[in-house]
C-alpha cells in the first residue's frame, strides 16, 4: 500500500459533504478550515472528493453572508484546486461560480486577497482565462484594485491583468477601465489586425484629459502615427480615427509634431489620390488641433501651404484649415508666421469669405483678418473696400448674427489704423457708434463668456477711433451719444484689454478738458455756479459734454485701481489718463484728486514694479505730486527708500525725473552719492 493512502482512505468525504451542505456559517467555516487542512496535507484533492466538494462549496459561497466565512471557503477551495488536477480547476471554471469569486474582489481587503489568488490559480485554464472578462465588473475591479496599490493585491491584480491580456477582447476592458499599458503593447507588437482593433477602440472611447495624457505618456501616440504613415487604408484610417481623440490634449499635440506628423497630414491633404479622399477631414480635424501647440510654428512651411489649401478643399475642411491657420496666428511669438501668411496673399484670400454663408467659416475667416491684423493694420487698411466695411457693420448692426460673428467682425474694425480718416468717416455715416453703445449695454453686464470678453474688447478698440484727440466734433459726438459713462463702466467689469483701451479713449477726451473749459468759460454769470457742477480739478463749472472731464465722470478712482491690481497690461494708458489731470495749468489741483484716490499708493507701486515707459509716466505724475507741501509730509517717508533704491538699480532713463523728486524731498544734496 502506498504511503498516505490509509490516511486518505480514513478522510469521511460524505461526513464532510453534509456538514459543508446543511451546516449554519460557523460550522461551514470550520469544515471549510477543515477542508483546506486535509487538502493542505494531501489527504484530499483525488477527482472523487472535488466532485462532490467543489460544487457544495461553490454553492454555500454564493450565499454566506460572513466574510470571514467566504474567506474560508475560498481558501478551501484554492488548497483543493492547488493539489488536484485539471478537472478540479474546470469546475471552478463556470461562469456562476466564477461570478461568486469575482464579487469578492469588492469586498474587504482579506477577503479581496483571497478573491485574487484563487484567480490567479484557476487562470492558467483557457476557459477561465475567456470567461473571467465577460463577468461584469470583473476587469474594472481588478484595474481599480492595481490603480489602488494596495499591500497584499497590487502585484496579483498586476499579474491577472497581465495573464487576462492574451485576450484582445480583455484589452479593450481594460483600456475602458483606464488600464492602457496591455492596449499599448498591442498598438507596438500586435498583429496588423489587433493594432487596427486596438486604434479603432481608441477612436470611439470617451477620454477625458487625464486618460488622453496617459495614453501619450505611456506611448500610445508614436505606433498610432507609424500606422498612419506606413499602413494600408484600413490602418491609415484607424489611426487617423484614434489620434483625432487623442490630440485635443496639449501633451498629445506637442507629441505628435514632434513625431514629424504635420508634414505628413499636409501631404495628404494635397494629394488628389482618389483613394486617400476619405482620410483628408479627420487629417484636417487633427491640424486644426495640434495647430493648438506653438510648437507648429517650427514648421515654418506649415502655415502658408493650409493657406494654398483652403480654396481648394470642401466646407468641412476650410473650417479645419481656417481653425488651425486661427490657432497659429494667435500664438504669443506668432508674429513671423502671420507676416508670411499676409506675403503669400491671406487678407486677399480671406476678404470672400465675408460674404460666407456657412457661419461657421466666416467666423474663422474674420477671426483670422483680425489676427493677421494685429501687427498691419495699415496692411489691412490698404486692402479693405468700402464694400468690405459695409459688410462688417451689417454684421455688428444686424440682430441675426451671434455673439462670436459680432465680436469677430468689430475685431477686425478695432485694428484699422484710428489715424485713417476715410475709415472714420464711413464708419461715423454708417451710424456704427450708437450701435456700439447699444451692444455695450447689452454685454457689459452679461454673464462672462471668452466671445463676450471679446466683443468687448474689440468695441472698446474701436471707440478710440471716435474720441480722438485731434477732432473735437467727432469726441463731441461720442460723448453726446453716451460713450462716456460705458468707459468708466469698463475700467472696472472688462478684461485687462479692454480697460486699457477704455483708458485711451478717457485720456484723448480729457485731453482737452482745458482747452474746452477755456472755450466755454463765461465772462459774468447771471447766477452764481452751483456746488454740484464745480470742478476741483479745472476751477469750472465742468460737465461731462461740456468738457469731457475725468474727475465728473467718476473715473479717478476706478483708474486708480487698475494700477492697484496685479496686471500690468493697462498701465501705460491709465497713466495716459491720469497724467492729463495734472498737466501745467491744473497739477496743483490735479495732484490733490489723485492724492484723495489714494493714487500715491498706486503710483508709487507702478514705480517700483511696472515696465520702464510706465515706470517713467509714473515718476512724472509723482514728481508733481510731490511738489505739493502736503504730500512730501505724508508721503515722502514711504517714497524715500523706493526712489533712491530705483535710482541706484533702475534704467539710467528714469533719475533725472528721481532727482528732482527728492530735491523736493530735500534728500537729493545728502544722497547725492547715489547718482
Amino acid at each position: 500500500m502506498p504511503p498516505g493512502a490509509g490516511r486518505r482512505a480514513a478522510v469521511d468525504v460524505e461526513d464532510l459533504l453534509v456538514r459543508v451542505k446543511n451546516g449554519a456559517e460557523p460550522e461551514l467555516g470550520a469544515v471549510a478550515r477543515e477542508v483546506a487542512a486535509l487538502a493542505e496535507e494531501g489527504r484530499l484533492g483525488g477527482d472523487e472528493d472535488d466532485g462532490v466538494l467543489v460544487p457544495a462549496l461553490l454553492a454555500r459561497l454564493a450565499g454566506a453572508g460572513d466574510p470571514e466565512v467566504r474567506v474560508l471557503v475560498m481558501a478551501a477551495l484554492r488548497r483543493l484546486a492547488g493539489c488536484a488536477g485539471g478537472e478540479t480547476k474546470e469546475r471552478m471554471a463556470s461562469i456562476d461560480a466564477l461570478s461568486s469569486i469575482v464579487r469578492s474582489l469588492s469586498r474587504d481587503v482579506d477577503e479581496r486577497m483571497e478573491a485574487i489568488v484563487l484567480l490567479l490559480d484557476l487562470s492558467d485554464i483557457p476557459q477561465v482565462r475567456q470567461r473571467i472578462g465577460r463577468i461584469k465588473g470583473c476587469i474594472v475591479m481588478l484595474v481599480t484594485l492595481r490603480n489602488a496599490h494596495e499591500s497584499g493585491t497590487y502585484d496579483d491584480a498586476e499579474k491577472l491583468l497581465h495573464i487576462l491580456s492574451c485576450n484582445p477582447q480583455n484589452v479593450l476592458l481594460m483600456a475602458e477601465a483606464g488600464y492602457f499599458r496591455p492596449l499599448i503593447h498591442y498598438l507596438k507588437e500586435g498583429s496588423d489586425m489587433n493594432k487596427i482593433l486596438m486604434a479603432t477602440a481608441i477612436s470611439k472611447m470617451f477620454l477625458s484629459e487625464q486618460m488622453k495624457s496617459s495614453l501619450g505618456e505611456d506611448g500610445a501616440v508614436e505606433p498610432l502615427v507609424e500606422m498612419f504613415k506606413s499602413g494600408n487604408h484600413e490602418a491609415k484610417h484607424s489611426a487617423l480615427a484614434a489620434l483625432r481623440n487623442l490630440s485635443s490634449s496639449l501633451q498629445n499635440a506637442e507629441l505628435l509634431i514632434n513625431c514629424g506628423i504635420t508634414g505628413s497630414l499636409l501631404q495628404l491633404l494635397c494629394s488628389v489620390t482618389s483613394v486617400l479622399m476619405t482620410l483628408r477631414e479627420p487629417a484636417a480635424a487633427i491640424l486644426s488641433t495640434i495647430a493648438q501647440s506653438d510648437c507648429i510654428l517650427l514648421h515654418r512651411d506649415a502655415a502658408p501651404q493650409m493657406l494654398s489649401l483652403l480654396n481648394l478643399s470642401c466646407p468641412v475642411i476650410q473650417l479645419h484649415l481656417l481653425r488651425a491657420l486661427n490657432s497659429i496666428c494667435g500664438h504669443t511669438n506668432a508674429k513671423r508666421a502671420r507676416a508670411k501668411i499676409r506675403q503669400n496673399g491671406g487678407v486677399q484670400l480671406l476678404l470672400p469669405f465675408l460674404r460666407e454663408k456657412n457661419v461657421g467659416i466666416k467666423v474663422a475667416a474674420l477671426n483670422l483678418m483680425f489676427h493677421l491684423s494685429k501687427d498691419a493694420s495699415q496692411e489691412l487698411a490698404e486692402q479693405i473696400r468700402e464694400t468690405h466695411l459695409d459688410i462688417l457693420v451689417k454684421i455688428i448692426a444686424s440682430p441675426t448674427p451671434g455673439i462670436a460673428e459680432k465680436a469677430a467682425a468689430v475685431g477686425v474694425l478695432s485694428n484699422l489704423p484710428v489715424a485713417d480718416k476715410n475709415i472714420t468717416k464711413f464708419l461715423t455715416q454708417a451710424n456704427l457708434l450708437p450701435v456700439l453703445i447699444s451692444l455695450l449695454e447689452a454685454n457689459i453686464s452679461a454673464s462672462p463668456s471668452p466671445q463676450k470678453m471679446w466683443l468687448l474688447e474689440g468695441i472698446a478698440g474701436v471707440l478710440t477711433r471716435f474720441t480722438v484727440s485731434w477732432d473735437k466734433k467727432l469726441q463731441s459726438l461720442a460723448v453726446g451719444h453716451g460713450v462716456v459713462p460705458w468707459l468708466v463702466k469698463l475700467l472696472s467689469e472688462g478684461s485687462v484689454k479692454a480697460k486699457s483701451k477704455s483708458a485711451t479713449s478717457l485720456a484723448q477726451l480729457s485731453q482737452n478738458s482745458v482747452a474746452l473749459r477755456k472755450a466755454k468759460s463765461p465772462r459774468w454769470l447771471c447766477v452764481p455756479p452751483s456746488a454740484e457742477s464745480y470742478c476741483i480739478v479745472h476751477d469750472y463749472q465742468c460737465t461731462v459734454k461740456s468738457t469731457f472731464c475725468l474727475a465728473k465722470a467718476g473715473a479717478v478712482n476706478p483708474l486708480v485701481q487698475i494700477l492697484e491690481g496685479e496686471e500690468r497690461e493697462a498701465d501705460g494708458s491709465v497713466l495716459e489718463a491720469l497724467a492729463t489731470l495734472v498737466q501745467d495749468e491744473i497739477w496743483e489741483n490735479g495732484s490733490r484728486v489723485i492724492e484723495k484716490a489714494s493714487g500715491v499708493h498706486a503710483l508709487l507701486r507702478v514705480a517700483e514694479a511696472g515696465e520702464l515707459t510706465s515706470q517713467d509716466k509714473a515718476i512724472w505724475i509723482l514728481e508733481r505730486i510731490f511738489r505739493l507741501e502736503e504730500h512730501r509730509e505724508q508721503y515722502g517717508g514711504i517714497a524715500q527708500a523706493l526712489l533712491i533704491n530705483l535710482a541706484q538699480k533702475g534704467d539710467p532713463v528714469l533719475k533725472p525725473m528721481i532727482g528732482r523728486i527728492l530735491a523736493h524731498l530735500q534728500l537729493l544734496q545728502t544722497q547725492s552719492s547715489y547718482f
